[in-house]
């Protein structure tokens, strides 16, 4: 039985020189019509407003800045594509579930995001956010629905997991494993991460490099 990347020493360090490689942002897209040309693989990051999405991409790569960590949730409200070493493309989508967030930006989830996710080729994976502290949210749920029907394979990761106890983050990766279970796009099991310990990171980025070129 292969080794999970996570435990292997090779893919870890596999994933370590590849997210240290330059890592820039390069195109950004409000429209369908405006995605860059289809060229290698792509990995998208989702979750809810304020989930810690820009934090764990800054972490992934190394840099603090890669991704504008903003104090209004609701902010990124276009693609943001960024290229990994030329091997990789990281595609920060819009986040989602934030209350004051106009009608129309929810109504993107429902259109242009899901076109983006039905329709890219290339689109190797969805690293789908969840905070390690709350429950799961029905935007979650929905964003989860809409991802089967797009047959995008998705990889649920908890996020925030130094703000939580022990006992009540084991709960909340039981409750989500349950959760995956009942998605046919989901990826097995449930990655844990702090972008502040840098707990799970280098698992993260070692499965992430197997779906590059």
């Amino acid at each position: 039985m292969p080794r999970d990347p996570g435990e292997d020493p090779e893919a870890l360090e596999a994933g370590r020189l590849l997210f240290a490689a330059e890592c820039r942002f390069f195109h950004g897209a409000q429209r369908l019509d405006q995605l860059p040309p289809i060229a290698g693989p792509e990995v998208a990051f989702a979750g809810r407003s304020n989930v810690g999405k820009s934090s764990l991409l800054n972490a992934l790569t190394g840099r603090n800045h890669l991704a504008r960590v903003s104090s209004e949730p609701g902010r990124t409200r276009q693609l943001n594509f960024f290229d990994l070493g030329g091997r990789l493309t990281l595609v920060d989508m819009p986040g989602y579930g934030y209350a004051r967030a106009s009608k129309d930006i929810k109504a993107d989830w429902q259109g242009m995001m899901f076109d983006y996710l039905r329709g890219r080729p290339t689109l190797r994976r969805v690293v789908l956010l969840l905070d390690s502290r709350i429950e799961v949210k029905q935007a979650d749920r929905d964003v989860m629905d809409l991802l089967d029907r797009a047959a995008v394979t998705f990889r649920i990761v908890l996020t925030k997991s130094d703000s939580t106890t022990p006992p009540a983050l084991a709960r909340k990766v039981q409750e989500v494993e349950a959760l995956v279970r009942t998605h046919p796009a989901a990826f097995p099991g449930v990655l844990v991460t702090s972008s502040e310990t840098g707990a799970g990171i280098p698992a993260l980025r070692s499965e992430l490099t197997a779906l590059a070129m």
